[in-house]
């Protein structure tokens, strides 16, 4: 029998919060705790899908919970405070306002699992955020998450271009808990849906490949050995991401290993393997030859004419294992950046490459954090500074 909402006490409503901050889904909460699922949904929404952890304390002044009852129980048996502190390596002093502040007033009786609650809620008191107190580092997070910049690369790319200014920095925690844990208006409510938005269940996969068979494909595992590592640039992965049913259409992505530089396809008129054949040799031929060396994709048949741009671009194509997306895992976390700027179930053939190269720019003007917050625009950018600066020293 599950229990409602309003009459829950306070220790059944900790042990919800205790299986939540494991990362236990709220069905599965409701079955180990017996407490109804509207009940968990609502005070999951409430808290922003933010738990503090039930031995989480802010200062090691304060007493956490197994102190607590450990207290209870030395109390129970008769022992001294002054003893008690001893034992708990505690001043007796501490012991003493512990009691006086979380005893159950009614009952006179110290309740370790209440008087944790008690101290929780007043360690919560309101204060002063440091976005609220800092318009400008307010204004300036809000412009970068406006931009489309996730909170981790805020709180990176303000580390990086302000190193001596704490005033600048913040955490991506703190970013998080001003949208969706504390109502005070720090940032815009409008800001949440510029956040990523990722699957709330995991997709399931097949085992059994269905497409059809690419001729002379080399598979992945005959790749070289510096592509694993990305510290030599020119490796590329790539995939189509498509649109509605009815419109038939798709755009080609392919991303650098290195660097994370994002190159777009336009693909207008269909996906067919001439067609994208055409697409990647034209994209590709644009950039150094040093910066195009390999090309792994996953094994959709719009790649059957591979050998097509190995013989145009000298791009080796390398091919991926049957459902195994973690083998391109940097084109991957790209496809889904680029969800936000072409949603799935959309008409993809409405945008034009000027479209697409804007969409490319904006990423490849973001800062991620495998870089240093560098941006995958600045990297490139370095690079042909360096080789640049090679030839000319060779002649």
């Amino acid at each position: 029998m599950f229990v409602a909402g309003p009459k829950l006490s306070e220790q059944r409503r900790r042990v919800v919060l205790d299986l939540l901050a494991q990362g236990i889904n709220p069905m599965e909460v409701a079955r180990r705790s017996g407490v109804s699922k509207s009940y968990i949904y609502r005070l999951h929404h409430s808290l922003g899908g933010v738990y503090r952890p039930v031995g989480t304390t802010y200062s090691d002044r304060y007493l956490d919970r197994d102190e607590r009852y450990e207290l209870a129980r030395l109390q129970e048996a008769g022992v001294s405070l002054r003893e008690i502190g001893r034992r708990m390596g505690r001043s007796a002093s501490t012991i003493s306002r512990e009691l006086k502040r979380n005893r159950d007033p009614r009952a006179g009786a110290y309740q370790p699992e209440r008087a944790n609650a008690m101290a929780w809620q007043r360690q919560r008191r309101p204060k002063s955020s440091k976005l609220a107190r800092c318009p400008v580092l307010r204004a300036t997070v809000q412009k970068m998450l406006d931009k489309r910049y996730s909170p981790d690369e805020v709180a990176g790319r303000l580390r990086l271009l302000h190193p001596d200014n704490e005033a600048m920095q913040i955490s991506h925690e703190s970013i998080y808990q001003s949208l969706y844990v504390y109502p005070r208006g720090e940032l815009t409510r409008e800001l949440k849906a510029s956040l990523r938005r990722g699957r709330t269940t995991r997709r399931r996969r097949g085992q059994t490949e269905t497409r059809g068979k690419i001729p002379g494909l080399v598979s992945i595992h005959d790749r070289p050995e510096e592509v694993e590592d990305r510290l030599v640039p020119g490796h590329h992965e790539g995939d189509l991401i498509k649109g509605s049913a009815a419109s038939n259409s798709a755009v080609g992505t392919i991303v650098e290993r290195t660097t994370g530089y994002l190159t777009l396809l336009h693909l207008p008129h269909g996906y067919t393997a001439d067609r994208v054949a055409g697409a990647v040799v034209d994209q590709m031929t644009a950039l150094p030859d040093w910066f195009t060396k390999t090309l792994t994709w996953d094994r959709g048949t719009e790649m059957s004419k591979h050998t097509r741009i190995t013989a145009q671009t000298g791009i080796t194509v390398y091919f991926a294992d049957p459902y195994h997306p973690w083998q391109r895992g940097t084109n991957e976390n790209t496809n889904g950046l680029i969800r936000e700027y072409l949603p799935k179930g959309t008409d993809l053939s409405v945008h034009t490459a000027t479209d697409l190269a804007t969409i490319a720019a904006e990423l490849n003007d973001r800062p991620r954090k495998r870089l240093g917050y560098h941006t995958p625009s600045e990297m490139l950018a370095s690079l042909i500074l360096d080789d640049l600066n090679r030839v000319a020293t060779t002649t």
